[in-house]
């Protein structure tokens, strides 16, 4: 393909030479090479295969302007990526850095994840490791508390003497003993047994449902209220126990010392001290190896209530305590006196005691009646003989209630006050002997105060 211009010739016509045989022999020599363009004033012509294509100039140069656009474009784009490949790589690394991130960031999360449930899974298993012990310890105050329960007979207060009602050997429609209106009479009371109403409501308290307590964020502040609870109940079941064994101790001591100050040998009396029906296998009492401070002082408390169980049933032998109620008032004392009839010195061997006629005069300890009925200057009398050498006498009585051989307990009513025999008023004639021989009555009386006190 080529191009040419419309005109024949650069010269001008009028200056050739006019030679027709070379113009005519060079004619088709020209329309051969006319197939591939012209360039005339129209425009260019484009020639091809025979065929002939115009157009503009204005096309022409958009075509030609736009081939070299793009093969600068194309030399400037493979310039900048051949001299610049490293943007690529920038964006492939870059890419790469936020994969990694991204699957770092989902490891650690992961992480996160697993030690949350890690630290759910220890909180849970140390919730429950506590709440365990928590029960534990509930259930060994339960224990203690039912311990302490079982002797509340003797843990209890003593309360003032009843003031008349039926003796003591009475038992009321309950089964329950009625209390003994002998005044110096030590009746024990079971105290309030306040660990037993705080354990009733512990179990409500320590028995929640972990999960909720776990999702409420609050674990350690209830369980240190349990714990604090806990705590509590303990220190009143010491304090009762501390003082329980006090309060036996010191019960203990001043039961010894009645025997001491009446002068009477107490392993005697022990040893003759009748017993009730009972038996069973011997099996020694020991004490775990593992025992606490709790179950040693249980222990100690539980020995000193065997001898105090012991002691009371040898002084339920001992007149120490008073054949009338009320106010104790003497009008006549033990030992030498001017005789109310003669008005010389005589020997009282006993206590005045003054009452109404007809007041109820009762057994001062348990024994047998040895006489009842009319004795001289006592007018009728009744003698109870307690063991051991023992007996009281109970003389001026306006009615017998008892005969000779019944059994006595004490506070029994064994007749009324009266003024028979060598008396000048209503009174009670009260003596107590030992092995025949009156001794001060006052001497027994003031040891069942001491023992009756605190």
């Amino acid at each position: 393909m080529s191009y040419r211009t419309g005109h024949h010739s650069e010269y001008p016509q009028h200056h050739r030479p006019h030679d027709h045989s070379r113009t005519s022999a060079r004619r088709p020599a020209v329309s051969q090479t006319a197939a591939a363009s012209a360039h005339t004033q129209d425009g260019y012509t484009l020639v091809h295969a025979g065929k002939q294509v115009r157009f503009g100039p204005v096309v022409f140069w958009i075509v030609v302007g736009t081939v070299i656009l793009l093969g600068m474009w194309s030399a400037a784009t493979a310039t900048y990526f051949t001299f610049r490949d490293d943007v690529l790589t920038r964006l492939i690394a870059r890419q790469a850095e936020m994969q990694y991130a991204y699957e770092d960031r989902i490891a650690e999360l992961r992480a996160k994840v697993d030690r949350t449930t890690s630290r759910q899974l220890l909180d849970q298993e140390q919730f429950d490791k506590k709440l365990d012990q928590i029960m534990r310890r509930e259930a060994t105050l339960e224990s203690r508390a039912t311990a302490l329960g079982a002797m509340s007979d003797i843990t209890g207060s003593i309360r003032p003497p009843a003031r008349g009602g039926a003796a003591a050997n009475d038992m009321p429609s309950s089964g329950a003993p009625k209390p003994s209106p002998i005044s110096d009479t030590v009746i024990f009371v079971a105290p309030p047994d306040r660990e037993a109403r705080l354990e009733s409501r512990a179990p409500a308290i320590v028995n929640p449902p972990a999960t909720r307590f776990a999702k409420a964020g609050a674990v350690d502040g209830v369980l240190g209220r349990l714990q604090s609870s806990l705590d509590k109940v303990e220190s009143r079941q010491l304090a009762t126990l501390n003082s329980a064994e006090d309060s036996m101790e010191s019960r203990l001591r001043r039961m010894r010392g009645v025997f001491s100050d009446l002068g009477l040998d107490m392993a005697q009396l022990e040893a003759a001290t009748p017993h009730t029906g009972m038996g069973g296998p011997f099996i020694p009492v020991k004490l775990p190896a593992n025992a606490g401070p709790f179950e040693r002082q249980l222990y100690r408390i539980n020995i000193t209530r065997a001898q105090i169980d012991r002691l009371n049933r040898t002084l339920a032998l001992v007149p120490y305590r008073k054949p009338v109620v009320g106010e104790v008032e003497f009008t006549s004392g033990f030992g030498i006196r001017s005789d109310p009839f003669l008005g010389r010195p005589a020997m009282h061997t006993g206590l005045d005691f003054r009452a109404a006629m007809g007041d109820p005069v009762r057994a001062t300890a348990n024994g047998k009646v040895a006489s009842a009925g009319w004795a001289g200057g006592y007018g009728r009398m009744v003698e109870i003989d307690h063991g051991n050498g023992l007996s009281t006498r109970y003389g001026h009585l306006s009615e017998i209630a008892v005969k000779v051989g019944d059994p006595i307990k004490i506070g029994q009513v064994i007749g009324a006050v009266g003024s028979t025999g060598r008396s000048t008023g209503p009174h009670l004639h009260y003596e107590t002997r030992i092995d025949g021989e009156a001794v001060d009555p006052q001497k027994f009386l003031r040891a069942g105060v001491r023992l009756s006190a605190g």
